[in-house]
């Protein structure tokens, strides 16, 4: 029994591995960081992301749907306009820890010791 108990966790663990995984893979663009920091604050339309992020029709659409896909947006339909929204707050707040933390070692790389770095690529 001991043993099972173990391997559960084992697995468990490792699910929780690759769900991460999946979550950083689904963050893992500037295009869907952008996405995510022009709906922060409200809903917007396609045409609205359109003009605060310079990308093709296309191509926003497909990230978009990435997104929706993955819990990450929500999304609802105003007449002909498709609406989306933030539906994880917890992404939402991972992605802007992540980006002050790396603004704050671009602007001030002296003022972050290399151990305390998110980024390996901002030189002191």
């Amino acid at each position: 029994m001991e043993q099972m108990i173990g391997l559960d966790a084992v697995t468990e663990k490792g699910r929780v591995f690759e769900l991460a995984a999946e979550l950083f893979g689904v963050l893992a663009t500037p295009m869907r960081l952008r996405i995510l920091s022009a709906l922060c604050d409200k809903e917007k339309s396609v045409s609205q992301l359109l003009q605060e992020i310079d990308t093709t029709q296309p191509n926003l659409s497909q990230h978009l749907n990435l997104l929706y896909r993955a819990g990450v947006l929500a999304k609802r339909k105003d007449g002909t306009q498709v609406i989306y929204r933030v539906q994880s707050e917890k992404a939402v707040t991972l992605c802007r820890t992540v980006c002050t933390q790396i603004a704050i070692e671009m602007d001030e790389p002296s003022a972050v010791p290399a151990s305390e770095r998110l980024s390996p690529r901002v030189a002191s």
